[in-house]
């Protein structure tokens, strides 16, 4: 079985597993920039944490690890009769909610603490409404009023976008498929929206650095086949649709795409 994806570019099947896929892309994006950056500048990952309510997890894509305690209740060591009727056993649950972690990437001054560059691959959380795309929005804000610059990348179909720039200003024929915004720190006022077609490869993506310094390529589709081949995602069930499931022409294109390769 081959290791490659048989979609040209971002697979929209791995959209099902992106807790695991966004962990990859991550790291793997780290690395891969750190073997790039001038000698006296450093890749890191960091994460935030939050904590949806219930609502919201019933509205999230993504999947959520759900830890439980039960206690049994004094109905539940047996049957108990009352005058009328006997009630069935019952048991007591807590459900605890463990805090979501979401990673990103911040480029810095290795010799200090400065802040040169911020990269964010949008989850699903960040996309609906809720404590995710809160603090997002929260920390987007925050970059867009410090000197760094901001990287957002969005692979995924789900959800609304939450780039700096707004969705109407983007040429309507790149809505579908992945996009990424660009806010370099000497002009935010014109963010730079890079088109990632479903049905092509994954182009390289320029990372700012410092003002008068060269930016450097990120190449997503060489980090994307990365993560195909590490998650060992060639076992993928393509005989069912993705997750959003794809519309019209895209539909029929995966199909003819999936049938070519065996996989259907």
């Amino acid at each position: 079985m081959t290791t490659h994806s048989p979609f040209p570019g971002f697979d929209p099947y791995l959209e099902r597993y992106w807790g695991d896929v966004h962990h990859r892309l991550i790291q793997y994006s780290s690395d891969a920039l750190q073997a790039s950056l001038p000698a006296d500048l450093v890749a890191r990952v960091e994460e935030r944490v939050y904590v949806e309510n219930e609502g919201e997890r019933l509205r999230s894509i993504a999947p959520d690890v759900f830890v439980t305690e039960w206690t049994p209740s004094a109905l539940a060591a047996g049957r108990v009769a009352t005058a009328d009727m006997t009630v069935a056993p019952s048991v007591i649950c807590h459900i605890q909610h463990d805090p979501l972690t979401e990673g990103f990437i911040e480029i810095r001054d290795a010799d200090g603490d400065e802040v040169i560059t911020v990269i964010e691959f949008l989850s699903p959380a960040n996309k609906v409404s809720g404590e995710g795309m809160r603090q997002y929005r929260q920390k987007q804000a925050q970059e867009l009023q410090s000197n760094a610059s901001l990287v957002e990348i969005d692979l995924i179909r789900s959800g609304q976008r939450v780039f700096a720039v707004d969705e109407e200003v983007i040429p309507a024929e790149w809505r579908r498929g992945a996009l990424a915004c660009v806010s370099r720190a000497q002009r935010k006022e014109n963010p730079e929206v890079f088109a990632f077609p479903l049905r092509s490869r994954l182009l390289a993506l320029p990372i700012p650095l410092r003002p008068n310094e060269k930016p450097v390529l990120l190449d997503l589709q060489a980090i994307f086949d990365e993560c195909y081949q590490k998650g060992r995602y060639a076992r993928t069930d393509y005989r069912a649709d993705p997750v959003p499931p794809l519309t019209g022409d895209d539909a029929a294109w995966a199909d003819q795409l999936l049938k070519a390769a065996g996989r259907r």
